[in-house]
């Protein structure tokens, strides 16, 4: 089992612009032709900030449309945040806040043999990483610029640096890059 922090990202290394719109990600190819089905087969448990928590809830709608449910995640999943914030009906939802140590014991203990995904933001899955519990990073970098936005990691990375186990050609609007997280080193 891994904790997973598994993300698209623009050439320049954000997700998202500055108002949380990822409506730049669409153009670049259909979800089926990646590796997500593959990716979220093996997830048993997901997290999220309240951000990516809003964008699903401002876009049920769409969500709907394309997979028949507002909620497209049969997985139980943990929104962090520190605001009350309403749910979707249907959806396995736990609403935490604070520390991620505990809360990744929980999904530990619900996801079994299965992976975790921390869904986003970028912030979020640090806070995985500074605790210690991020094993990968898994990005699918998109042909396109935002110039600003959200970034992907907002965390500096240097000692040990990440670990490449794979690059992959998906289509031409993206490259996967997979990413061992190695245990930080003692200072």
């Amino acid at each position: 089992m891994k904790t997973q922090y598994y993300t698209a990202s623009s050439l320049d290394g954000f997700i998202a612009t500055e108002d949380d719109s990822i409506d730049w990600l669409f153009p670049l190819g259909d979800i089926d032709d990646t590796g997500y089905p593959a990716f979220i087969a093996g997830v048993g448990a997901l997290a999220m900030g309240s951000s990516t928590y809003e964008w699903m809830l401002r876009h049920a709608e769409t969500v709907a449309a394309e997979t028949g449910s507002p909620w497209p995640y049969e997985q139980p999943a943990w929104v962090f945040s520190s605001r009350t914030l309403p749910t979707i009906p249907g959806a396995d939802l736990r609403f935490v806040s604070g520390d991620v140590r505990p809360v990744h014991a929980a999904m530990r203990a619900a996801a079994g043999d299965r992976n975790i995904w921390i869904v986003g933001g970028g912030d979020l899955a640090g806070q995985f990483h500074d605790a210690g519990l991020l094993d990968e990073i898994i990005v699918q970098v998109g042909s396109v610029t935002l110039g600003t936005g959200k970034p992907l990691f907002p965390r500096r990375l240097t000692q040990p640096p990440l670990q490449l186990l794979a690059v992959r050609q998906m289509g031409s609007g993206f490259a996967e890059l997979r990413y061992r997280v190695p245990a930080s080193r003692a200072d």
